[in-house]
């Protein structure tokens, strides 16, 4: 009885290595957050190795990634992420939102909360350092300052989104 389950175990296994996700691997940087403010190259790098490949439309996958079901996995990570903030797309999005997304940079790297620990496991050089993280903090609070600049105040605040059940239900 093992033996069938285990064999019938082997064979899944072996099946879904033929289901493959689609690969996060643009190259359309047209609408990329530093294409309307400038990104000195240290902070380029950081988030090349730090950020990107769960915030942006260019994924560097790990060799891992050809195992199933790990890819799906990955998939999903990389598809939260940038549901979450997407650099590829940020340009193109409203400015309350990008001034928002900023914010929520400045915080999540200050307080240490990305990258993530789950991230940095398997790839030890997005750790970052102390220096790096103020690079991105410093980076984030100036595309800050120019959009206050740039923008009237109460385009740069989120409109907030009603409570409750949406209407209808």
């Amino acid at each position: 009885m093992i033996r069938k389950i285990l064999i019938g175990l082997l064979f899944v296994l072996v099946v879904i290595q033929f289901i493959r996700p689609a690969k996060n691997q643009g190259n359309d940087q047209s609408k990329h957050i530093n294409t309307l403010y400038p990104m000195p190259d240290d902070v380029k790098q950081i988030l090349a190795l730090a950020c990107d490949d769960c915030h942006s439309n260019n994924t560097r996958y790990p060799w891992y990634n050809n195992f199933q079901p790990i890819a799906w996995w990955l998939a999903d990570h990389v598809k939260d992420g940038k549901r979450h903030l997407n650099f590829s797309e940020l340009a193109g999005r409203r400015t309350a939102l990008q001034y928002h997304k900023m914010e929520e940079v400045v915080e999540m790297v200050d307080e240490g909360e990305m990258p993530l620990k789950s991230y940095t496991l398997t790839h030890g050089d997005a750790k970052l350092s102390t220096d790096q993280r103020k690079k991105i903090i410093a980076w984030a609070q100036s595309v800050m300052d120019a959009m206050k600049m740039k923008y009237p105040a109460d385009s740069l605040v989120m409109p907030e989104r009603p409570s409750g059940p949406p209407p209808g239900n």
